[in-house]
């Protein structure tokens, strides 16, 4: 996911997308946990798209404001 990707959708969309993220990364999280994770990797994918769709959420808040 790039952030391209993320800069035409409304906030609404932003932040199901997150929740939806967090709920990967929890499952991530607890797979690693039991040692069925085969990629680890994949965390910090997670947790990188999700400060990228906080970023937009800011971005798409303050762009309201102004």
């Amino acid at each position: 996911m790039n952030y391209s990707d993320l800069s035409g959708k409304t906030v609404a969309e932003l932040n199901a997308m997150l929740k939806e993220k967090k709920t990967e990364l929890f499952t991530l999280k607890i797979k690693k946990q039991m040692m069925q994770l085969q990629n680890t990797s994949e965390l910090s994918v997670a947790k990188k798209d999700i400060a990228r769709i906080n970023t937009a959420i800011t971005v798409a808040n303050t762009a309201v404001v102004k």
